[in-house]
């Protein structure tokens, strides 16, 4: 388990405070969700609110208010201490807890947020709040900006307007830290151990469960909070359907297994690996030729994470080797501008080739800056994850040769989680072996 650091939480907090301006933040933590009738899903924290403040109970609210004098600017309403209700649900911090751990200059019981928000907002140019997220929170939001509106008059001010926080926030969230760069190493780390104790167990008959049973059991035993996301454990054709969850069919001799599974560690920071490979342990000749298309479209996609490029690139990298690649196979007929130009390729890929990564797994930032890919940096961590997925789903574009027999069912993805550095990238899961023989039992 990380070891807390105010510090860290109280930087960032001063940073989205300098791009603030005047505008008052009203910054809600997550409520818990229920299933069944009365049941309650172990608590994940709100990402953005987690960044800013650490604080990992329920329903918090926290309020930063550069209009403030310092001492001022930094309030938490939180669930109060109260040994009965810890009987049942656990220990909580309170507001001594909230200013003495987490920083807060001042803390209020959760019970006064409705009476005590109005006063702390007045004197704000704008109010930032995230709409439509918070069902508690929002009409306390709008009520106490109401009657700045209707005491205009008489006061002669009032914030201007409502303000998204959300965009200065994932600005700061998109570069990672020092600190977030070693918690994703951690999950990675963790993860990729996972991958590699799957490969060693498995064998024919087994069902996809046990497998997803191992990977996730490892997962808590090293000390991760459990899967970042379902896990995905797709034995033959079911590695097809992109986002298979059911985990439960028995494995085939003869079949590849792809898995899609990462862990979360303490503090909420994951891991993403998507691993295929045999088996029985040996690759058929069709699941050869498709696996060496994969590898090296995933291979000459990580080279093109550095410093200066962007996304695009890297997926347009991974896209023209597996075009090409399909082309030399037969699976695909024509000019490799023309096809990729054409999309004739997406009933074979049908995804884009990475998303960001940090405390969400498709974690926040903008991919585009109005008509410009928004460009990598130093610190900025990313998904690169071809595949191809060979079945009848899909119809075959008007001009391209129907797939024979021999090719279908076989659905191959590999996927890294790569770090954008000075001098280029760092690729976090590289302790998860992706190469041919490294599939393979000998």
């Amino acid at each position: 388990m990380t070891q807390f650091d105010p510090s860290i939480h109280a930087s960032r907090r001063q940073r989205f405070l300098d791009q603030l301006g005047a505008a008052a933040a009203v910054i809600p933590a997550a409520a818990l969700a229920t299933h069944h009738a009365d049941c309650e899903w172990p608590f994940r924290q709100d990402s953005d609110f987690f960044y800013l403040t650490g604080f990992d109970e329920p329903d918090a609210v926290a309020l930063l208010l550069p209009h403030r004098p310092e001492g001022e600017r930094f309030v938490l309403f939180v669930h109060p201490k109260d040994p009965a209700a810890e009987v049942w649900t656990g220990f909580r911090w309170g507001t001594e807890g909230a200013v003495e751990r987490y920083g807060a200059d001042i803390a209020h019981p959760l019970d006064q947020l409705s009476a005590l928000l109005p006063g702390y907002l007045v004197g704000a140019e704008a109010i930032a709040f995230r709409v439509g997220r918070h069902p508690v929170v929002e009409p306390l939001v709008l009520s106490a900006w109401g009657r700045q509106l209707d005491s205009y008059a008489r006061a002669g001010v009032a914030a201007l307007g409502l303000v998204a926080p959300t965009p200065i926030l994932h600005r700061l969230r998109l570069v990672k830290e020092g600190h977030e760069l070693q918690r994703l190493r951690e999950a990675c780390r963790i993860s990729a151990e996972a991958h590699e104790l799957a490969r060693s167990i498995t064998e024919p008959g087994m069902n996809e469960a046990e497998v997803q049973a191992a990977i996730e059991a490892h997962f808590r035993a090293a000390g991760a909070r459990g899967p970042a996301y379902g896990s995905i454990v797709a034995g033959g054709d079911n590695a097809c359907v992109l986002h298979y969850t059911a985990n439960t069919a028995q494995l085939q001799d003869g079949d590849l297994l792809l898995i899609d599974a990462g862990c979360s560690v303490d503090d909420y920071y994951n891991g993403d690996i998507t691993r295929t490979f045999p088996v029985n342990g040996r690759f058929s000749a069709e699941q050869r030729e498709l696996y060496g298309v994969v590898l090296a479209s995933q291979e000459a996609a990580v080279e093109a994470v550095r410093p200066g490029g962007n996304a695009e690139q890297v997926h347009d990298t991974a896209l023209r080797v597996l075009v090409e690649g399909l082309v030399d196979l037969g699976l695909l007929l024509g000019d490799v501008d023309g096809l990729i130009e054409q999309g004739a390729y997406r009933h074979l890929y049908m995804h884009r080739t990475g998303h960001w990564l940090g405390l969400d797994v498709h974690d926040v930032g903008a991919y585009r800056l109005g008509e410009q890919p928004a460009t990598l940096q130093p610190g900025m961590v990313l998904t690169v994850e071809p595949g191809l997925y060979v079945s009848d789903r899909l119809a075959v574009p008007e001009g391209q040769p129907e797939i024979d027999d021999r090719w279908k069912g076989i659905g191959i993805r590999i996927e890294d989680d790569v770090a954008v550095t000075e001098s280029g990238h760092e690729v976090l899961t590289a302790a998860a072996q992706k190469s041919l023989a490294a599939m393979e039992r000998h």
